[in-house]
C-alpha cells in the first residue's frame, strides 16, 4: 500500500487485510454497531446479522473458552468454527456473505446491527450471550424486528453436503415469545436458499433443512424471532467450491435477503 492510500485508509477507518483478516473499524470486541438507516422497501426495520465466530478465535483459548449464560445452562464462550478442506476458514465465510447481506438490506432501507465489526487473526468473539441479546434492547429502546445468524458447518460424514436452517423451538422461560415466528422465519428462510438454486442437507435435519434446537446461547437468549443458518457443508468440495467463491457468497446473500423481505412483507 502506497503513502497515500495509508493515509486514506487511517482516514477512512479501514485497516488492509492482515494474513486474511478483514475489518470494518480497528477496534477491540465491542457491543453492537449500528448502522446508518435509509429509505426503501425496508425503511423503519432493523436487522440483525451475526457473522458466525471470529477469524482469531484460536489466537485466544482462554477467552473463548470461559463459560457464559447460553439460556438457562452454560457453554463456553465461542468456538474456532470450521474451515474447508483447503483451510479457508468458516469466520471469513460468514463474514463476506454477511458483509453482501448487509449492502443489500441497507440498500433496501433497513436499519443493520452486526454482532462483529471484524474478520481478523487479532481479534476474538464475541461470546454467544452477547450475540444472543443482540437487538434485545436498541437505542431507541425497542427492538430489531428479526436476526440471522451466518455460519457453515464441517461434517466429516462421506458425501455429507447442503444447508440447513436453525432455529429455537418453544422453551420457556427463554423462547417461548419467540418460537412461533421463528420458526416461520426458519421456513421462508429455507424457501428462500432453494428458490436460489441451494439444496438442503442430506445428513442433518430430518432431510426438510430446518432444525429445532434448544442447546444455542445465540438462539436462546434473544427476543427477537431468530434463526441460524449453516449455508453449507464446508468439508464437502461440492459446497466448497460455491462457498469460497465471491459469486457464491453472493448468490446466499441474494437468498436471504429474499428471506427477509418474505418474513417482514
Amino acid at each position: 500500500m502506497n503513502l497515500l492510500a495509508s493515509l486514506l485508509a487511517v482516514v477512512l477507518g479501514w485497516a488492509p487485510s492482515l494474513g486474511g483478516s478483514e475489518t470494518v473499524a480497528a477496534q477491540p470486541p465491542q457491543p453492537p454497531a449500528k448502522v446508518a438507516q435509509a429509505e426503501g422497501a425496508l425503511a423503519g426495520k432493523v436487522i440483525v446479522l451475526d457473522a458466525g465466530h471470529q477469524l482469531g478465535n484460536h489466537n485466544f483459548p482462554a477467552e473463548i473458552n470461559r463459560l457464559v449464560e447460553a439460556g438457562g445452562f452454560t457453554k463456553p464462550c465461542n468456538t474456532t468454527g470450521t474451515a474447508t478442506n483447503g483451510g479457508y476458514d468458516e469466520a471469513t465465510f460468514a463474514w463476506r456473505v454477511t458483509g453482501k447481506l448487509k449492502a443489500k438490506l441497507e440498500k433496501a432501507g433497513a436499519t443493520v446491527v452486526l454482532t462483529r465489526t471484524s474478520n481478523r487473526e487479532d481479534r476474538w468473539g464475541p461470546c454467544v450471550d452477547v450475540r444472543g441479546r443482540a437487538g434485545n434492547t436498541l437505542p431507541s429502546g425497542g427492538r430489531a424486528d428479526l436476526k440471522i445468524s451466518i455460519h457453515g458447518d464441517g461434517s466429516l460424514s462421506s458425501g455429507a453436503h447442503g444447508f440447513h436452517v436453525i432455529y429455537p423451538p418453544s422453551r420457556a422461560p427463554w423462547t417461548d415469545d419467540i418460537a412461533k415466528p421463528s420458526k416461520r422465519l426458519a421456513s421462508v428462510t429455507k424457501d428462500a436458499l432453494t428458490g436460489k438454486g441451494f439444496t438442503v442437507a442430506n445428513y442433518i435435519a430430518g432431510g426438510d433443512g430446518l432444525d429445532p434446537r434448544t442447546d444455542l446461547g445465540t438462539l436462546n437468549l434473544s427476543d427477537v424471532p431468530t434463526v441460524m443458518v449453516e449455508l453449507g457443508n464446508m468439508r464437502d468440495s461440492g459446497d466448497a467450491s460455491v462457498m469460497t467463491s465471491a459469486a457464491g457468497q453472493a448468490r446466499y446473500a441474494r437468498a436471504l435477503a429474499v428471506a427477509v423481505r418474505a418474513f417482514l412483507d
